[in-house]
């Protein structure tokens, strides 16, 4: 039996190190499934995204799809093969593209309206896309060629009639952009403002010349609502930080780990070694994109990760103190742990699901990392962590002290001091609230609205040395010329801290236009003699801000009614749920409060930060529900208080060690990483906090007073009756 067990747990390290190795080398030429081959988002990779909206409320859709393929065109003929192109609802059109040199020169011929003209032999131009009223593919009378039909609108047609007039049996090219594209032969005067053009070979090439001129005469004007530019490097030292700041922090994971959990320690970091390079190639092989929002998922989703193995070694220490045996205890723990667990992990799935669905942009990308790292971690913990634990007993390391020994958990009475709790909850989202209209005399608004959720133009500029140490001498440095560039009087900036022996400062601006834009990017390049890549930029309008965070908040209300009603499925009892959608909505009131106290600036990593504290909060209140579900069995009728106070103290352990080992993660990140990282890591912290308190705290005592208020309830009737 031992040479079988022991067989088995070489061929599963055997397994975790090839994943290992493929998520750090890869597979072939391309590195399949290695980190390299992840597909990273233009906040990690550095390019341009713009957001464009039609100045036509009501765009056909030809006109939009006409649009899309001329911006295609556009970004393929100027070399940009990996730029992408997709639409956005029925009159937006997004324009993604990765690695740009020099985004000046994208922003500048993006979004322009194309040039179309029909000229004649001499030079002469006889029609242009504005006389065009439409273009279509069609076959021939024969049915074995194909023609392109033109139709002009009125101004058109007698321009056309004299121009073909004067041309018969010559030809008149028709010119994109500067380029020839066609010159067919005029065969008679057209009078009607009707046309055809032949000589085409097959029908792709009549779809692209009708095409091209529909598209030279596309009546829409795209307006910019939005645009990111990203500086390559920037992005490199995003990520470099956060793999830095990982690896650390997984350390120090590893190491609490062990030191509190001993062998199980040893078989969870081995599982979580496996997990993080799971995770890794699933990114690689499914092709999803990395953004910063999705580096805050995975960070969630490795907190949950710990948090299965904690919840199992907690309970195995437990059957360890009621005295069975090492093999019993490990089979038992696994058993119990199993619901909570899944529970956990389920809701805070159901929150990841509603939010990709409802989502843009970096909500997407955060829920669509947090759920493939759920669905990971469940499975390394419940299969490969067992499998390798087991495996350690069955070998013969059977000393029960190496697996941690339970003692009876002292029982904390918190339901006595229920008011305290509350109060305390009460006094800071007060505190929070009392600060809005302080903000407002002090700094002209309540909240630190960042351009995503007040709309504006953020520009990031990195420095080889720091030439700025605080807002005056930036101020003193550059606000001439921000001005000068920009028409704003009154333009924000502040001195960040970058990478060591770098500078960073911010510029926010009222929301500039495409020209705007360039002049202030060419004046700082200029002034500090920096390449392109050194700048990041970003453009919001008003309107898409407040879609935003509208779109944000709906998706978080949507997702806590899912988890209400999945709760109340599997507790049986609707109060579970209310009393953590509270507990929830809570957390999100306490770090809402660190904003609105600390004037922390509210943008995409407010976002991000909230809902992570979303998915922490649900799944430590499940786990602690589930307790007080399994000990409602075997206690006193009633007992509320008791089965409360006792659950409690038996998963206080749990709480706080997966607490710590979140935060540590998360600190390391917020000490080494770039300045995006760092403003979601301090929410993220107080969240963790948060989140833990609440559980305890707020969620048990009020599911408490829910059932005492039912058992009043049906005591009265009885009474009556």
């Amino acid at each position: 039996m031992k040479t079988k067990n022991l067989i088995g747990l070489l061929l599963s390290l055997l397994i975790i190190t090839g994943s290992v190795f493929v998520a750090v080398n890869g597979i072939g030429d391309e590195n399949i499934g290695s980190a390299k081959d992840i597909s990273l988002g233009l906040d990690l990779a550095g390019g341009v995204s713009i957001t464009y909206t039609t100045v036509k409320e009501n765009p056909t859709d030809q006109e939009i799809n006409d649009t899309q393929y001329k911006l295609n065109q556009r970004i393929t003929e100027s070399g940009y093969t990996e730029g992408e192109v997709y639409i956005e609802g029925n009159n937006r059109i997004n324009v993604d593209i990765p690695d740009v040199s020099d985004p000046n020169k994208v922003l500048e011929e993006l979004g322009k309206p194309g040039d179309l003209k029909f000229v004649d032999s001499t030079g002469k131009v006889i029609i242009t896309g504005s006389d065009v009223k439409d273009s279509n593919a069609i076959k021939d009378q024969d049915g074995l060629g194909y023609l392109v039909a033109l139709e002009l609108n009125s101004e058109g047609k007698d321009k056309f009639a004299e121009g073909t007039g004067a041309n018969v049996g010559k030809p008149i090219a028709i010119m994109y952009n500067g380029q020839q594209i066609m010159a067919p032969i005029v065969s008679e005067r057209i009078n009607d403002g009707v046309a055809t053009i032949s000589g085409m070979t097959n029908a792709e090439e009549a779809f692209e010349l009708a095409t091209y001129i529909r598209i030279g005469a596309l009546p829409l004007e795209l307006k910019e609502l939005r645009s990111n530019v990203v500086g390559a490097k920037m992005g490199q030292d995003a990520i470099t930080t956060s793999v830095k700041a990982g690896l650390i922090g997984i350390l120090l994971v590893f190491a609490f780990m062990i030191i509190v959990y001993r062998v199980p320690g040893v078989a969870a970091s081995i599982g979580l070694t496996f997990y993080a390079s799971l995770l890794i190639i699933a990114l690689s092989v499914f092709n999803m994109t990395l953004t910063l929002p999705g580096i805050a998922g995975m960070i969630l989703s490795v907190g949950m990760a710990v948090d299965a193995n904690v919840i199992i070694f907690s309970r195995i220490k437990e059957e360890l103190g009621m005295g069975k045996t090492l093999k019993a205890s490990v089979k038992a723990g696994f058993r119990k742990a199993t619901s909570a667990i899944i529970d956990g992990n389920v809701t805070t799935l159901i929150a990841a699901t509603v939010l990709y669905i409802m989502g843009t942009g970096p909500v997407r990308g955060f829920a669509q990392t947090l759920a493939l790292g759920i669905v990971i971690s469940m499975f390394t913990a419940l299969v490969v962590t067992r499998l390798i634990l087991t495996s350690f007993v069955e070998i013969g390391i059977k000393n029960k002290t190496l697996y941690g020994v339970g003692r009876k958990a002292k029982i904390f009475d918190i339901i006595e001091r229920k008011r305290i709790w509350f109060g305390i909850s009460i006094f800071v989202i007060v505190i929070g609230f009392v600060f809005l209209p302080i903000h407002s005399g002090t700094e002209d608004s309540e909240l630190n609205y960042d351009i995503e959720f007040a709309g504006g133009t953020s520009t990031l500029v990195t420095t080889d040395t720091v030439m700025f140490e605080n807002v005056e001498e930036l101020q003193a440095g550059v606000g001439e010329l921000v001005t000068e560039a920009t028409g704003d009087e009154t333009p924000q900036m502040n001195v960040v801290k970058g990478v060591e022996g770098q500078g960073q400062f911010v510029i926010k601006t009222k929301d500039l236009d495409t020209e705007q834009g360039l002049l202030l990017r060419t004046a700082l390049m200029e002034e500090f003699d920096i390449e392109p890549a050194n700048i990041e930029s970003e453009t919001i309008s008003a309107t898409i801000s407040s879609e935003m965070s509208r779109d944000a908040i709906i998706a978080v209300i949507v997702a806590s009614i899912f988890i209400l009603l999945y709760v109340t499925f599997r507790f049986h009892d609707f109060r579970f749920g209310v009393a953590a959608v509270i507990a929830l909505v809570h957390d999100v009131a306490i770090v809402f409060a660190v904003y609105s106290i600390l004037f922390i600036p509210i943008n995409n990593s407010f976002i991000a930060a909230m809902l992570t504290i979303v998915g922490y909060s649900i799944n430590d209140t499940i786990v602690l529900f589930d307790r007080v579900r399994e000990n409602q069995k075997s206690m006193k009728r009633g007992d509320y208080r008791g089965v409360i106070n006792v659950s409690i103290s038996q998963t206080i352990s749990r709480s706080i060690n997966t607490s710590l080992t979140t935060f540590a993660m998360i600190f390391v990140l917020n000490l080494l990483g770039v300045a995006s990282i760092k403003e979601f890591a301090l929410p993220l912290m107080v969240g963790i906090a948060s989140g833990t308190y609440s559980s305890i705290f707020i969620a048990s005592p009020l599911w408490y007073l829910f059932k005492k208020k039912e058992e009043a309830k049906i005591q009265k009737a009885h009474a009556q009756s």
